[in-house]
């Protein structure tokens, strides 16, 4: 029954530091933008490859 005075406390304050670490990973824009880099590495670039092949015949 002595341990719920200490678990029950450091439980309620796990959870508002979870909650503080999401609400200020939200804030800094952590979740802002979730496809744009995952669909960023699909799409080939053909532009720099072909730059790069123009620079090295000149």
């Amino acid at each position: 029954m002595e341990a719920l005075y200490l678990l029950i406390p450091l439980s309620t304050l796990l959870v508002f530091a979870a909650i503080w670490v999401f609400f200020r990973a939200s804030d800094g824009g952590q979740f802002d933008d979730l496809e744009g880099p995952a669909m960023r590495i699909l799409h080939d670039d053909d532009s720099v490859a072909a730059s790069k092949d123009e620079a090295a015949s000149h």
